[in-house]
């Protein structure tokens, strides 16, 4: 039986794998609450998954160690196992779905495994993984549905609760389910009355889904940035626990995604996957009641490809309003884009890129469209640009 005994074990095993991460307070207002971060992208090899992967690996006995050991991984467990088997000097290879980013395949070689690619998503590489664990003989390391992979994650629980006693609400990332299954777990039988809330990508709501049914589901496809939740099916292990110890678990969209890693970066100065964001997201957009309340944010990893960062944050730039785009009408003739330029210089916008077409189908034979893209401080600063616009006459015919 999963007892908090567990994890203060895993805590005292995993002391010469982990680096014990900082509760931080937040630079930054969100949600009304006062918000503090566990940042596990700080962690080795750069999330929380080498706690549990740490911790399983180092409870295998030499037969199981010698057999060498297989896992499957959206990128993140894998570079767990690999750095746990490496210390054991033991044999490790990792499946991963053909999807993960190349920053993370590489980042697993670097560790010593040896990767194999597989076509599909996680549950793919969970399949392929499974089919040469039982043709081979290795002894596997599930990323989460297994209670000494949960026991390690669960560590970092005891890690908040010893820095932060008197900690209102833990908000966790979901994907299968053993992040927020160790942490509530250990919070829980700590202090009862600590809420402990799950946060999943809207793309690849498996454990939303299967809460909310009563039963686990298993999605057809999932598509969303953070592929470090993007699950199709939770745990049996993790259902269960998720059900009897966390609160409430909530769905983020991939523009709140892309905003919580853009503000991150930028008033945290902390670099955050797409999973390692979406806790904070649900705080930024409101989905808990924690106006008050003294709230972590676990960020669970910080590995995220710096092509897929580029267009993250251009995303996350529209969706705060910082980002914008106009559709004008105009007459053509000499003057028209100086005018448009000086009333959006006026009020403080600036302009970053201009496109113009004379072919259209506009309400005039001599009139032409104006595309230009505006950076802003907001939605407001936006709207106030594009009155401006209007009251000189100008007609929008599209704004984004």
């Amino acid at each position: 039986m999963f007892t908090l005994d567990k994890i203060f074990h895993a805590a005292t095993v995993l002391k010469n794998i982990i680096s014990p991460t900082p509760v931080i307070r937040s630079a930054f207002p969100a949600g009304g609450c006062e918000l503090f971060f566990k940042p596990e992208n700080l962690q080795k090899t750069g999330s929380f998954k080498v706690r549990g992967s740490g911790y399983k690996i180092a409870m295998l006995s030499e037969e199981e160690k010698a057999r060498g050991v297989i896992a499957c991984s959206a990128g993140n467990h894998a570079q767990g196992v690999a750095l746990a088997a490496k210390k054991c000097g033991i044999y490790s290879l990792i499946t991963l779905p053909d999807s993960a980013p190349i920053s993370k395949v590489e980042a697993t070689k670097s560790y010593g495994a040896e990767v194999l690619l597989v076509d599909g998503v996680y549950d793919d590489a969970y399949a392929k993984a499974v089919e040469l664990q039982r043709e081979k003989g290795y002894t596997f390391i599930h990323p989460y549905d297994d209670e000494e992979v949960i026991a390690g994650q669960g560590t970092i629980g005891l890690e908040i609760v010893s820095e932060l006693d008197d900690v209102d609400a833990v908000v966790v990332p979901v994907g299968g389910g053993g992040l927020i299954s160790g942490i509530a777990c250990a919070v829980k039988n700590v202090n009862p009355k600590i809420k402990v809330y799950g946060v999943q990508a809207a793309g690849a709501p498996g454990m939303y889904n299967s809460l909310k049914s009563g039963k686990a589901e298993t999605l057809s496809s999932v598509s969303t940035i953070a592929d470090g939740i993007a699950v199709k099916h939770p745990g049996g292990n993790t259902f269960e626990m998720v059900k009897k110890y966390v609160d409430d678990v909530c769905l983020v969209s991939e523009d709140e995604i892309a905003s919580a890693i853009l503000t991150l970066i930028e008033k945290q100065k902390m670099i955050a996957e797409g999973a390692g964001a979406a806790a904070t997201a649900a705080v930024m957009f409101d989905k808990f009641s924690l106006a008050g309340k003294k709230v972590v944010s676990v960020v669970s990893g910080g590995n995220i490809d710096v092509t897929i960062l580029s267009r993250v944050i251009q995303r996350g730039l529209i969706k705060t309003g910082r980002l914008g785009s106009l559709l004008i009408e105009l007459i053509d003739k000499p003057g028209q884009l100086k005018d448009v330029s000086r009333i959006i210089a006026d009020r403080g916008g600036n302009v970053i890129s201009v496109h113009h077409e004379r072919a259209g189908e506009t309400e005039s034979v001599t009139g032409c469209y104006l595309r230009i893209a505006i950076e802003t401080r907001n939605y407001d600063h936006m709207i106030e640009i594009v009155k401006a616009l209007k009251e000189e006459g100008f007609k929008i015919v599209k704004e984004r």
